[in-house]
């Protein structure tokens, strides 16, 4: 047997295989592009509710206060997904919990968009 003989299947990717995954990836990237601000958003949400929480001099104040104080922190960290009425303010044994339900609509194309709830408490 001669080396001509052997069949070699060629392997690599095709032109319309290239096109066809670089659409793919192109969808996956401009997704992330939408939905990882929503969530960048949402971590600094919560580092702000604990902030707050946390804050010893804000203890035993009125629930007003403590929305104040969430205000300040949210207009340096430019939220707006949640405002200060959002806030639910608990107390467990002196300590202050504070949570917030929100949903946030990412329209993606035409008329399909993407719905993420988020919940978020400070303790």
């Amino acid at each position: 047997m001669s080396l001509y003989e052997y069949h070699y299947k060629q392997l690599g990717l095709s032109l319309s295989g290239l096109l066809l995954w670089s659409v793919v990836l192109v969808l996956f990237a401009i997704l992330g592009m939408k939905v990882v601000p929503v969530y960048i958003e949402n971590a600094s949400i919560k580092k702000n509710l604990v902030a707050v929480a946390h804050d010893s001099s804000l203890q035993n104040v009125h629930p007003s206060q403590l929305r104040l104080a969430f205000t300040k922190r949210a207009q340096i960290d430019n939220i707006t997904a949640v405002t200060a009425k959002d806030i639910k303010i608990a107390r467990n044994q002196g300590e202050v919990i504070l949570s917030v339900d929100y949903s946030v609509k990412i329209p993606l194309a035409a008329n399909i968009s993407l719905l993420i709830d988020f919940n978020t408490q400070s303790n």
